[in-house]
């Protein structure tokens, strides 16, 4: 019998190599996982590298994990707000790598690595610092550069609903780069709010098939104060 559920975030997670690459989902604040974060952090990998949409803010979840020193470097397409006071601190005295890659090439790279498409062309970054030393090619009469897939050894994302199988939706725009960044890994662990009986999800709402899922962990909604909630750890 197929069964993904997790007792224990440690368990969803499992071991985590050091140098391994670790595909964070979320955009901005929205879609975070940060209770497998903490289970990251907890399970002691070094030598890190994280591929996410930014480089955390305050000092929770992204940020949290890069203040462990245990990420080498961040690929990322918004290191720098406000609140990115781990990331400059780190960046700024060499103890952290940076990729800055535009957002829908994050994605499309990763699109790329779950696809089996060995690389592609876009027009995006011509011109710029971000296009140096990649090859170009004029089609059309446009310039491309040529990208690369980025491939994951693990993937922690947050879903909304899963079942036993795996399979998983999503809220509104929590949904993010949860569903591509699946793809991409080796290993897909996901937090749910809520686990489901098998069958209980509409085929036709099922937006990660629950065959790029490794294994599932309940995380359920705890209320704070009226209108808000708060990740149970």
């Amino acid at each position: 019998m197929i069964d993904k559920i997790a007792s224990s975030v440690a368990e969803a997670i499992g071991p985590v190599k050091d140098g391994s690459t670790i595909l964070v989902g979320g955009f901005g604040t929205a879609g975070i996982p940060d209770a497998l974060i903490e289970g990251l952090i907890e399970q002691g990998g070094k030598d890190l590298t994280v591929v996410a949409n930014n480089a955390g803010n305050g000092y929770t979840g992204l940020a949290r994990l890069l203040q462990q020193g245990t990420v080498r470097k961040i690929i990322c397409s918004f290191p720098r707000q406000a609140d990115s006071w781990v990331f400059d601190e780190l960046y700024r005295a060499g103890k952290l790598e940076l990729e800055l890659v535009p957002q829908g090439n994050i994605a499309e790279r990763c699109r790329a690595a779950g696809a089996g498409i060995g690389a592609f062309y876009t027009a995006t970054g011509v011109g710029t610092p971000l296009g140096k030393g990649k090859e170009v090619r004029n089609i059309n009469g446009r310039e491309y550069l040529l990208e690369y897939p980025i491939y994951g050894d693990i993937a922690l994302i947050k879903a909304e609903k899963g079942d036993r199988w795996g399979n998983l939706t999503y809220r509104l725009a929590a949904r993010n780069f949860g569903p591509v960044f699946a793809t991409a890994a080796k290993r897909t662990v996901a937090s749910v709010h809520e686990i489901v009986e098998l069958g209980a999800l509409d085929p036709e709402i099922i937006v990660t098939p629950g065959i790029y899922v490794k294994s599932i962990v309940n995380i359920p909604y705890v209320p704070t104060q009226p209108g808000g909630i708060k990740e149970e750890k």
